[in-house]
């Protein structure tokens, strides 16, 4: 942390550092970008996030965020609503639509079941799942986790507690590779990965 700098300073530089993918030194050097640069970026993306914070709002419907509720997906005729894609975090989904060929809705779990960071279904949005997935109008739900071994014990999860339901409940293909992110995948790989899968 640079010592010479303010306090206003310091707390910018604690606070970048907080993002995904930001050390201390990206951390810097952001901050000072974005102070040299106060009218084209500071100022601009000071108001961004007062307007983010203030409109955007997780969808009750999907747990996507958006400013309307139901968000934008959700409230679109064109998708088919037979189908539901169950995805990790928003950043998956978004991932997902940047590849165009998923035309259904989607469920935002919120995390994954994960035992070593205490993190068990009651902190997921599973019972969310289960109610949307006993709609009638519902016929297939797609578990486009990780293929991490906390995504695997989720879908596993999410695959007993769905077998009650009068679903076809299917995962993404191998295509997808062990250990990685949706988020980080290339369209094409997620596009593929949706036209191959099987069931869970």
């Amino acid at each position: 942390m640079a010592s010479s700098a303010g306090p206003e300073i310091e707390r910018l530089i604690q606070l970048l550092g907080r993002l995904p993918g930001m050390g201390p030194r990206s951390a810097r050097r952001a901050a000072l970008a974005l102070l040299k640069r106060r009218e084209q970026l500071l100022d601009p993306l000071a108001r961004a996030m007062t307007d983010a914070s203030a409109r955007v709002r997780p969808c009750s419907t999907c747990g996507a965020l958006d400013t309307a509720d139901p968000c934008t997906v959700c409230a679109a005729p064109e998708r088919d609503g037979a189908l539901i894609c169950v995805v990790e975090e928003v950043g998956a989904l978004w991932a997902m639509e940047r590849g165009g060929a998923f035309r259904g809705r989607y469920h935002v779990l919120g995390g994954l079941l994960s035992a070593l960071d205490g993190v068990g279904p009651q902190a997921l949005r599973v019972d969310e799942l289960v109610s949307r997935a006993g709609d009638p109008d519902v016929r297939e739900v797609i578990l486009a986790l990780p293929a991490t071994v906390d995504g695997q014990t989720t879908a596993h999860y999410l695959h007993e507690r769905l077998g009650g339901a009068d679903v076809e409940v299917t995962s993404l293909a191998r295509g997808v590779p062990v250990g990685g992110e949706l988020d980080w995948l290339d369209d094409g790989t997620i596009a593929q990965a949706l036209r191959a899968r099987r069931p869970a």
